[in-house]
């Protein structure tokens, strides 16, 4: 691999996966670190997964950067004492666009004399009752949808690749599309369906690849980049399209 990819692989800013615990009152609070070779300084937050993330400047280490979460954390139990932050999600109506396989699609809502049909794309879906908000029974459908597809193609990537995985899981993570724990378990977010192919399978290879490497070091995007060539065009798709992880 050339060394100007590898010098970019350096200096980008990647969180690194779970690395530690921290006791906050009686809640084992996981930790992991971001380093940023612009920051200035170690900096606090509490992820809406009820992660501490500390970003950790160029100058940093993980040590410290424990040390520091550690002194806050009276500021990590008061954030974790406050009930999660909630707005009524934005209503999907006939009309409306959504993603769907990472090209927009219009939701369209025929009635028939058998009741009401909500199509997108080659997807039908038959509502129970009729509804003004399409949205509770589109994402119920793409979950369910997501449960048949991504554990089977993040396990046909686990056997090309050689790697062994305990269990997958199809979740709704509001911060992150995917994550493998050391015991051997990638979850992975039901979103995905609404991304274009290549990024699906982008993130089951990310995510297999912490089985060899779990960290985001330079030789695990080495293992990245090697397992799956255009990861770098995948993450420019996640970066403008993160919204999708905080729909509303």
């Amino acid at each position: 691999m050339q060394l100007d990819l590898f010098s970019r692989l350096l200096n980008r800013v990647r969180p690194a996966a779970v690395a530690a615990t921290l006791r906050v009152g009686g809640t084992e609070l996981p930790v992991e670190f971001v380093r940023n070779p612009k920051a200035r300084r170690y900096v606090l937050r509490l992820t809406p997964e009820r992660v501490a993330r500390v970003t950790v400047p160029r100058s940093g280490n993980r040590a410290e950067a424990f040390a520091f979460a550690q002194r806050q954390s009276a500021w990590l139990a008061k954030q974790l004492a406050k009930p999660p932050r909630s707005r009524p999600a934005t209503e999907w109506q006939h009309g409306t666009e959504i993603l769907f396989r990472g090209e927009r699609v219009s939701l369209r809502l025929e009635t028939h004399s058998s009741g009401c049909v909500v199509k997108f794309s080659d997807q039908s879906i038959l509502l129970r009752q009729a509804a003004t908000n399409l949205r509770p029974a589109i994402e119920r459908h793409l979950w369910q949808l997501a449960a048949i597809e991504l554990p089977p193609r993040l396990l046909a990537f686990a056997a090309q690749l050689q790697v062994t995985v305990q269990r997958v899981t199809v979740r709704s993570q509001r911060s992150r599309w995917g994550s493998c724990s050391r015991a051997g378990t990638v979850s992975l977010n039901w979103r995905l369906v609404q991304t274009p192919d290549f990024v699906r399978d982008y993130i089951c290879v990310h995510e297999l690849m912490h089985r060899r490497e779990m960290n985001h070091s330079a030789r695990y995007w080495r293992h990245v980049a090697e397992a799956f060539p255009r990861w770098e065009e995948a993450e420019r798709w996640l970066k403008a399209n993160g919204g999708l992880l905080r729909q509303v």
